[in-house]
């Protein structure tokens, strides 16, 4: 038995490379989840000098690979590990990483040994490359899915209920993207035929993705101009519903794009080996981009409602109940959104913004009135006694109320008792 792994990274994954059972006790050892990283792929889709290369790997196990997401976690704990110490003169075994211990650099070949020498070859590496891209956007896929499980949200009813043909057509792309898939995890590769099907499902979702922005934008459009805070918080709190539902659908789209992308990566394996490499960080350069979109949506909503916040805070001493609701609402979309961001690993930098009690509103505005002098001691006191009159005002009205309801009542005992007994 080999103790060489050999380790290549893409940036966005790790993929370890080496005998089955060695690579199971490592990853015990770090306690990282993997993937099963199937190199019998390449033997099988690749031809002329890649699959030469793949023959001089003939003494690696198939299925001899692990893929590992790049998190803090597996950063830390390659760092951490034996892998990273102890290298041989001439060989770089070192992770670019940032502060916050995000691996930035793309690693090469770590720990190359004899019999997995052939790796150096930068065809097998394209190759290996195209697997690992192949293996993140499956587990993407997955995280989508479970994300959409947790929010309970039934994205095909969403999209039925809309009117718009664009959004119809993307249920249709999906069960033709769900049935290719099957077919190529049944057979091995992406024929022809099943590629025929499913080749314009990218303009499809596309153009679904870019509506559902739109109606994004839409919302937060909604809540601008609104000056009254009963009213922002009745609008905020029609807009949360729609924002998780529109959300749910940009989420579905990203999860089929990644199953056309996986297809098509198949596809290219199998007829242009030699174009993988390019073809993938056309692809990473392509969802890139759609992120960006996303981004610059969803966080001009959170800056709307942390505009909001802030204008229900500021009038929460006459409007205590339809500021604190505003104040809640708007909080649980930015969470709603920021757990969408996470999803598709952007970044969204917010912390919850709390309610303003009603006390300390206006302790906030005689404090105000105090310091401008003479003049704002009056306003404070005003605002003062207006405050206190209207609690009396409303308290006498209970208390004139009440005396009525007990006097009504008194006299109906009175009228259901016999006259003076003598």
């Amino acid at each position: 038995m080999h103790d060489d792994i050999q380790v290549v990274s893409d940036g966005t994954g790790i993929a370890l490379l080496g005998d089955p059972t060695t690579l199971d006790v490592f990853l015990s050892e770090t306690g990282l989840s993997s993937r099963e990283l199937s190199l019998t792929r390449i033997t099988t889709h690749a031809s002329g000098q890649m699959g030469t290369v793949v023959q001089g790997m003939s003494g690696m196990a198939a299925g001899s690979g692990r893929w590992v997401k790049l998190t803090e976690q597996s950063a830390r704990a390659m760092n951490n590990s034996r892998l990273m110490t102890g290298s041989t003169k001439g060989v770089s075994r070192a992770i670019t990483t940032q502060g916050n211990g995000k691996i930035t650099g793309i690693l090469e070949i770590m720990t190359p040994g004899a019999h997995l020498s052939s790796l150096a070859n930068p065809a097998l590496l394209a190759g290996v490359g195209g697997l690992m891209a192949q293996v993140a956007m499956q587990q993407s896929m997955d995280e989508i899915k479970q994300y959409l499980a947790v929010i309970d949200e039934k994205v095909d009813d969403i999209l039925r209920a809309q009117k718009d043909a664009v959004l119809a057509d993307v249920i249709g792309t999906g069960l033709l993207l769900d049935q290719a898939i099957n077919v190529r995890d049944h057979v091995g590769h992406v024929s022809g035929v099943t590629w025929s099907t499913v080749q314009q499902a990218p303009m499809v979702l596309f153009q679904a993705q870019a509506y559902a922005l739109r109606q994004l934008d839409a919302l937060a459009e909604k809540l601008e101009g609104k000056a009254s805070v009963v009213d922002l918080a009745k609008t905020a709190k029609d807009v949360e519903p729609r924002v998780r539902e529109w959300l749910a659908v940009i989420a579905r789209t990203f999860q089929l794009q990644e199953a056309a992308d996986l297809l098509a990566l198949d596809r290219v394996l199998e007829i242009s080996p030699e174009e993988v490499e390019d073809h993938r960080l056309g692809l990473i350069a392509s969802r890139q981009d759609h992120l960006e979109k996303v981004s610059v949506s969803t966080k001009r909503l959170v800056e709307r409602m942390d505009a909001i916040i802030s204008t229900a805070n500021s009038k929460v001493v006459l409007h205590p109940v339809a500021s604190r609701e505003a104040v809640t609402i708007c909080n649980r979309v930015s969470a709603t959104i920021a757990d969408f961001h996470e999803l598709l690993g952007l970044e969204l930098s917010r912390q919850e913004m709390e309610a303003k009690k009603w006390s300390q509103a206006v302790s906030e505005i005689k404090d105000r009135a105090l310091e401008s002098g003479v003049e704002g001691v009056g306003v404070a006191k005003q605002v003062g006694d207006e405050t206190v009159d209207r609690i009396l005002d409303v308290g006498s009205a209970f208390a004139g109320g009440l005396a009525s309801r007990l006097e009504r009542a008194r006299a109906k005992r009175s009228a259901a008792q016999p006259d003076d007994l003598e």
